[in-house]
């Protein structure tokens, strides 16, 4: 980012990149997004997630200024979306769930364009694009039309045209959707640079694992209202303990084995007698060496041992009410409502 939007930002005063307070959105007389409140640190990854038709999409086109809202208040590093939305449009860039961009030119001239219009010179436009082009692995591809370009590609290639000039703060709306795991992982890698090198990234994602690697702090969106918020461990802590996973050597000694853990942990446990494996809710870790003692001194063998936390799974489920659906299936709705 160049030095005008940084002081525009506020970056360096380490101001919120976004302050959002009770924002409605409502289409045909229903909420699409009903009273979101949302703070996100400026330099860090702020993940949102949710079921379909959640109002995701719908929240993140009202802070980039696509949308206006029916109620609430939106401020970008202090300035408000409605009132300002020329400075607001400065600081951001946005990347859609469907690549905005043109299908009759090459990746290179859509990069090229893009850049022009950025107020870059025809040189530095053109060292900016293979620049781009060789951090998604799109060069051996940069001069097809994209007509002969797979999802993916053109997902890549999204990313990259809202990179060009590396906005204080980049929506991402399910940046990885339709991408294979090791392109998935160079976008991982690229959005931690971003993040690295100054901008904030609001992320909406369809894949639990993609919040959990990268997400400082996570919102849960379900009917139009954040239902949950925090870092990945509270959001973990709030829904159970950890629980504690026992193999047993020896299948004849589970029943032993099931009544010492359940006297050291004061919990019950579940047997599952044909893997002769004991599993117990395990809220204090500093009792995991306990039951090892014991059930050694009762002469008990073990064959696997592991210390299991609650997973981003269990939090959608019991914020949701509803578990994960299929990847394939996550991106439609609230996005369809967006663009109406």
């Amino acid at each position: 980012m160049d030095d005008k939007q940084r002081r525009i930002a506020g970056i360096d005063s380490g101001e919120w990149a976004v302050e959002a307070h009770g924002l409605v959105k409502m289409f045909g007389g229903k909420s699409a997004v009903d009273g979101v409140d949302m703070k996100v640190r400026a330099g860090t990854i702020y993940g949102v997630l949710g079921p379909n038709g959640a109002g995701k999409t719908t929240t993140i086109r009202m802070l980039a200024t696509l949308l206006r809202p029916d109620g609430g208040s939106a401020r970008i590093f202090g300035h408000d979306v409605v009132k300002e939305p020329h400075i607001v449009r400065q600081l951001i860039g946005v990347t859609g769930q469907y690549a905005s961009v043109d299908e009759s030119l090459s990746a290179v001239e859509n990069l090229v364009i893009f850049s022009r219009l950025l107020g870059l010179g025809h040189e530095e436009s053109r060292r900016k694009a293979a620049e781009l082009l060789e951090e998604f692995g799109l060069t051996e591809a940069a001069r097809r039309p994209l007509k002969q370009f797979s999802g993916g590609m053109r997902r890549r290639l999204d990313l990259a045209a809202s990179l060009i000039a590396q906005p204080p703060l980049i929506f991402l709306d399910e940046p990885t959707t339709g991408l294979d795991p090791r392109t998935r992982a160079q976008m991982w890698d690229t959005i931690r640079r971003l993040v690295k090198t100054g901008s904030t990234v609001l992320l909406t994602t369809q894949y639990l694992d993609e919040a959990d690697q990268l997400a400082d702090r996570i919102a849960v969106i379900d009917h139009g209202r954040v239902v949950a918020e925090g870092t990945v461990d509270e959001l973990k802590a709030s829904v159970g303990t950890s629980s504690l996973q026992l193999k047993i050597q020896d299948l004849q000694a589970i029943e032993r084995a099931r009544q010492i853990v359940e006297q050291v942990l004061a919990a019950q446990s579940n047997i599952s007698a044909e893997a002769a494996r004991i599993t117990a809710p395990l809220a204090n870790t500093d009792k995991v060496t306990d039951v090892l003692v014991a059930l050694r001194a009762a002469g008990v063998h073990l064959a696997e041992i592991s210390v299991q936390k609650p997973t981003l799974d269990e939090v959608f489920l019991a914020t949701t009410g509803q578990g994960v659906q299929d990847n394939t299936s996550l991106a439609s709705a609230d996005s369809n409502i967006g663009r109406k």
